[in-house]
C-alpha cells in the first residue's frame, strides 16, 4: 500500500477531501503529459478514483461543485467538476462501469491540450472588444484533436475516452468543432460530456463574471438538447435537478438555506437546511426539512443575495471534511 492510500485509510472518508486530492493528482499528471509516454495507468486510476469518490456521496459531490469547494486552479478544477456531473448522470442512466470510467477519464482530460491558456482565452472571449487572435482561435478549435492525439501518445487507447475528448465541443446543430458533426454522428457519451461541461462552466463563478443560478442554467441547456436527445435532457434534469445540493434558496415562508439532498422520490422536493428563519434570524442548529414539493422554493439565490456563510462540514458532516 502506498503512502497516499495509507493516509486515506487512517482518516474518515470524505468526498470533499477526495475531490481535492484528485485535483492535485490530476494537475500533476496533466502538467507532465507531453513528456509521459506511459501515463495511461495513472490516468485510468484517476478516473476510477473519481467514480469511487462520487459514489461515496453524490449529493455532497454536487454541493462541492456549486460551492466551489474543489481546490486549485479553475482550468483543472473545471475538469474535475465536469467529471463529477458526468459520473452522476452516467450512473443514473445505467452506463456500464467501463464506459463510465472512460467518460469520466475523458472529462478529466478533455482540455489537456490547452490548460495553459484555458483561463486567459475564456476571459478574453467574454470581454467586449477583446477577442482572440486568429492563431489563438485556431488553437482553441484544434484542442480536442490535439488532446486526443496527446492522450493516444501517452498510452490511452480506449476509443470511448478518445472520442469523448475529440467530440466534447461538437453541437447537435452541426456548428460545433473540430468536425462540425450532425447530431446523429455524436455519441451520447460525448453529448453528455458536452452538457456537463457547459453546465459546470455556467454555474461556476469566475474572476471576470458571476455564476449563473443552477435552475436557469439547467433550463437553458436542456431545452437546447431536448430537440435532439430528449432522453438525455430528461436524465440530466432528474439526476442533477433544478436545485441541486449546494444551491442557496429562499422558501415560501421567507426562510433562507442551502439544498442538502436531492428529492428522494419523483414529484417530491429536495431536503433543505434552513440557516435563517423568515424574519432573518440565524438558526443554530439549522432547521433541516424535506420539502413536499419544489414549489416550496421561491427562488435560487446568489451568495451575495443569500448572505449565508457556512462550512460544508457543518451541513454534510464528515463527508464534507477538508
Amino acid at each position: 500500500m502506498d503512502a497516499r492510500h495509507a493516509g486515506e485509510t487512517a482518516t474518515t472518508p470524505s468526498v470533499l477531501r477526495g475531490l481535492n486530492d484528485l485535483h492535485r493528482r490530476l494537475e500533476y499528471q496533466l502538467a507532465r503529459l507531453e513528456d509521459a509516454r506511459e501515463a495511461a495507468p495513472a490516468l485510468r486510476e484517476l478516473a476510477r478514483d473519481l467514480l469511487h469518490t462520487v459514489d461515496m456521496g453524490q449529493d455532497v459531490a454536487l454541493a462541492c461543485v456549486l460551492l466551489n469547494q474543489i481546490a486549485g486552479s479553475y482550468a483543472v478544477r473545471h475538469c474535475v467538476e465536469t467529471a463529477v456531473v458526468v459520473a452522476i448522470v452516467g450512473r443514473g442512466i445505467g452506463l456500464p462501469d467501463d464506459s463510465l470510467a472512460a467518460l469520466a477519464g475523458a472529462a478529466l482530460t478533455m482540455n489537456c491540450a490547452m490548460l495553459d491558456a484555458h483561463d486567459t482565452f475564456n476571459s478574453r472571449e467574454s470581454q467586449a472588444g477583446e477577442g482572440l487572435s486568429g492563431e489563438e482561435r485556431a488553437r482553441l478549435r484544434r484542442h480536442p484533436e490535439d488532446g486526443a492525439r496527446l492522450l493516444a501518445c501517452a498510452g490511452i487507447g480506449d476509443e470511448e475516452w478518445l472520442a469523448g475528448v475529440l467530440h466534447h465541443h461538437e453541437d447537435d446543430d452541426g456548428r460545433g468543432y473540430p468536425h462540425g458533426l450532425a447530431s446523429h454522428e455524436i455519441h451520447r457519451g460525448a453529448r453528455l460530456l458536452r452538457l456537463a461541461d457547459r453546465w459546470c462552466a455556467r454555474v461556476s463563478a469566475r474572476n471576470y463574471r458571476r455564476s449563473q443560478l443552477p435552475d436557469l442554467a439547467l433550463a437553458e441547456l436542456t431545452n437546447a438538447v431536448a430537440a435532439h436527445d430528449a432522453v438525455l435532457a430528461t436524465a440530466f434534469a432528474v439526476h442533477v435537478g433544478h436545485y441541486p445540493p449546494g444551491t442557496l434558496v429562499e422558501l415560501r415562508g421567507g426562510e433562507t438555506g442551502v439544498v442538502t439532498y436531492r428529492p428522494a422520490l419523483a414529484g417530491t422536493g429536495p431536503e433543505v437546511a434552513c440557516l435563517r428563519d423568515g424574519a432573518g434570524r440565524p438558526l443554530a442548529p439549522p432547521d433541516v426539512r424535506r420539502l413536499d414539493s419544489e414549489d416550496e422554493i421561491v427562488r435560487a439565490l446568489t451568495e451575495d443575495d443569500a448572505e449565508l456563510r457556512f462550512a460544508m462540514k457543518a451541513i454534510w458532516g464528515p463527508l464534507a471534511e477538508r
